[in-house]
């Protein structure tokens, strides 16, 4: 796992450093993109970023037993939506060969 996240608000310093922009704009930009994302993901629309990735909404089945992993005690499921991403093929190639993430590469994916 990477040892440093990047927040919100270090993309939003990032892109006023580099772009000069107001920093509110910045900000209210940023949100507006994370709205539609969000919005279109509720639609169930999947969201094609190309060159990065694509959102997605995914069905989980549900299952008559499950365990609730704090208690133990045995819960049914009903079928969800888990929000996806799914990496394109220009994000997988740029992070590849990439070192530290604790997995030898014959056992990483492409």
């Amino acid at each position: 796992m990477a040892a440093h996240k990047l927040t919100k608000a270090d993309i939003i310093d990032s892109v006023y450093q580099k772009t000069g922009l107001d920093r509110q704009d910045v900000r209210a930009v940023i949100d507006l993109f994370c709205g539609e994302v969000k919005g279109a993901m509720v639609r169930q629309e999947s969201v094609e970023l190309r060159g990065f990735g694509t959102f997605e909404i995914r069905v989980r089945k549900g299952r008559l037993k499950a365990r609730n992993p704090r208690t133990g005690e045995s819960v049914s499921v009903s079928s969800h939506g888990i929000a996806a991403f799914r990496p394109g093929r220009e994000l997988k190639r740029s992070v590849w060969n990439l070192k530290g993430s604790g997995e030898s590469p014959s056992e990483a994916e492409p």
